[in-house]
């Protein structure tokens, strides 16, 4: 199959003042801050025939899945658990089946998590919070059960920079100096395999994996991996507290972790939190090479961000 940019299909699309492309008046705009090709890649995956017409066929069927899995734990509650086979199963399934850009930004998703965990650590360290990123630059990588690991990841984080700031009773505060040196604008990720199989959108792809996580995840770790997605919110604001940025929140949508909502609509909030964390990425990397768009500066007023001086000849 032919290689297509999707940042060149959607800026060179044809525009019709009588029929305008909703993804590329989408994709054009620039009210919230992302990485280029990482929006292409999420718009022509959205756009794409099998989310319009797969995506409505399976998320009834996955949601019914859900509730057979489920009541099948309550009887067997560990017969069938095994994380390796789960991760060997999605490797394979994302290698034969789902498109190349579905499957570059699962990839690129990892990085992101990992650099913005990584950038609170770094800004706080009195705290000594260790991080453990997850890098992955192709499919094989997924074999290292880095899905279950993400959400490990999250939850330590949050718990040991809680701890510590206990312990020394301190409280999250900005830095003298923010420090970006974690933040990178782009990522070593391996092109995607491009056969004819390669056809599944994202969120199709998602509705699938949801319940296999279901059932070969203990009932525990699929609790907590459906509910770490509300844990957005507790990171955005561990983000905006330390660049005095208050209305960052606002670009985050899986909120109110105390509050878990049901794990029948994971796999959307599993695309909002996927958004969430691009945006805060983005907005990082806009930081780190001094541009502030508009976005940065309602919701960081305060935030000074110094640009190179062009010396004149």
């Amino acid at each position: 199959m032919a290689s297509v940019d999707p940042v060149e299909l959607l800026r060179n699309e044809p525009h019709d003042p009588r029929d305008p492309d909703p993804w590329v008046a989408l994709f054009l705009d620039r009210s919230l801050p992302m990485h280029e090709r990482t929006k292409a890649a999420l718009l022509v995956d959205q756009r794409s025939a099998s989310r319009q017409f797969l995506l409505p066929v399976l998320r009834p069927f996955s949601r019914l899945l859900i509730i057979v899995f489920q009541i099948l734990k309550i009887f067997v509650p560990k017969r069938f658990t095994s994380s390796k086979l789960l991760h060997r199963l999605l490797s394979w399934g994302l290698r034969n089946f789902v498109s190349p850009e579905a499957n570059y930004l699962i990839l690129r998703h990892f990085h992101v998590g990992s650099e913005i965990l990584d950038f609170i650590a770094r800004n706080t360290p009195e705290l000594g919070v260790p991080t453990n990123p997850i890098r992955p630059t192709n499919l094989g990588h997924v074999k290292g059960e880095i899905f279950l690991n993400h959400d490990l990841n999250l939850y330590n984080f949050v718990i040991r920079l809680n701890r510590a700031m206990r312990e020394q009773d301190r409280t999250l505060a900005p830095p003298r100096k923010l420090d970006f040196s974690g933040i990178s604008n782009e990522f070593p990720i391996e092109p995607m395999p491009r056969r004819w199989t390669n056809f599944m959108d994202l969120q199709s792809a998602i509705e699938i994996f949801t319940p296999m996580y279901q059932l070969f995840l203990t009932d525990r770790d699929f609790w907590r991996a459906s509910n770490s997605l509300q844990l957005d919110e507790t990171i955005a604001i561990y983000v905006a507290t330390l660049l005095q940025a208050p209305g960052l929140v606002a670009i985050v949508n899986n909120r109110h972790p105390m509050v878990p909502l049901s794990t029948m609509r994971a796999g959307f909030r599993l695309m909002l939190h996927g958004l969430s964390a691009e945006s805060l990425h983005g907005f990082l990397v806009e930081c780190k090479n001094g541009r502030m768009p508009q976005l940065a500066r309602i919701v960081a007023p305060s935030l000074q961000v110094h640009l190179p001086v062009t010396e004149v000849a």
